[in-house]
């Protein structure tokens, strides 16, 4: 096999290695010689491929990004009207690949490396913004722009929230559970926009949403929307 191939493939169990390491112990309290020993290669291939530990690190939470991406679209694809489209999102970020005890423990450790790694903060920052962007494109045309942004501050608060609470308490919610109290607030948000938005018993018609553009009409989608979950 040519060596890029070889190379490739350590990568590749060396990122895996690296989860599976920190969901063992739950933190990044975790030496690149275990790391090495799991994937089966030497430290110094491991050092040679990355660079540091840090940096092996942000290759795995890049891996656990590329696949929640991956995720997100392929339910996307299937899903029919903003509504399902943000559900799609939903499902992704509880599915079995993404909230299983490696992956949550590695997005926990990915906010704590944050607080003083900058590649690590830019890293999250990128995935924040791009969360934030899906979110509100798929709430816009529902409930305007300034309830699209509130409620999807409170989604990736959900989520963020669950995934650190699943990380952290042994009484969690599992991932069934988590996605259904993300989607219950999802469903009560959107009726408690359309509630004020009725007509008045008598009144001469439903109001517009405070939230809504000048012209009454959702605004469209800029060419800035970005519709893909990042991998880096």
């Amino acid at each position: 096999m040519p060596r890029i191939g070889m190379e490739t493939i350590r990568r590749e169990t060396l990122i895996r290695a690296t989860i599976a390491e920190i969901g063992r112990v739950g933190s990044l309290d975790v030496t690149v010689g275990r790391i090495a020993a799991r994937a089966g290669v030497s430290a110094a291939l491991a050092h040679h491929y990355f660079g540091s530990k840090d940096q092996i690190f942000l290759a795995a939470m890049r891996h656990i990004l590329r696949e929640f991406g991956a995720s997100v679209r392929e339910r996307q694809r299937a899903a029919t009207g903003p509504a399902a489209r943000i559900r799609a999102l939903v499902e992704a970020s509880f599915s079995g690949e993404q909230f299983d005890r490696e992956c949550v423990a590695s997005w926990l450790a990915f906010y704590v490396l944050a607080q003083t790694a900058p590649e690590a903060a830019r890293l999250l920052r990128v995935y924040a913004r791009r969360l934030d962007s899906n979110l509100v494109h798929d709430l816009r045309p529902l409930v305007g722009e300034a309830e699209a942004r509130r409620i999807a501050q409170g989604i990736a608060s959900m989520i963020d929230g669950l995934y650190i609470r699943c990380a952290l308490q042994d009484r969690a919610p599992d991932a069934e559970e988590a996605k259904r109290l993300t989607l219950d607030y999802l469903d009560l948000s959107l009726a408690a926009c359309a509630a004020r938005t009725r007509p008045a018993p008598g009144g001469a018609g439903a109001a517009l949403p405070a939230s809504s553009t000048a012209q009454g009409a959702p605004s469209p989608r800029t060419a800035s929307d970005s519709r893909r979950l990042p991998a880096e």
